[in-house]
């Protein structure tokens, strides 16, 4: 295998860690790596179409999977201020009143 298709291996597998973690900071430097990774691929010739092809597919799929997860936790926010919107205005009233 040739080293490239190892760092994106590399990168790949540190990328599964990091979500079951939930380590967005590690998940953001090995997204760099990534793309560092694609553009040595990109100039590289002797990388196996074959393994290359497996390779960015299996990458792929962690992606989706980091998509999943941020928009999880954008969401679990969205709904976290929501209800401290919501208690704020409660308390406002409870003031008003009490």
């Amino acid at each position: 295998m040739s080293p490239v298709l190892q760092r994106i291996e590399q990168a790949r597998a540190g990328l599964v860690d990091a979500l079951a973690e939930r380590n967005w900071e590690a998940i953001g430097q090995l997204d760099l790596d990534c793309r560092s990774c694609m553009e040595d691929v990109m100039s590289e010739s002797s990388v196996s179409e074959v393994e290359l092809r497996d390779n960015l597919e299996e990458l792929l799929g962690v992606y989706k999977q980091l998509l999943e997860a941020a928009t999880g936790e954008r969401q679990a926010i969205v709904d976290e201020m929501s209800q401290i919107s919501q208690a704020q205005k409660a308390a406002k009233v409870y003031h008003l009143f009490g």
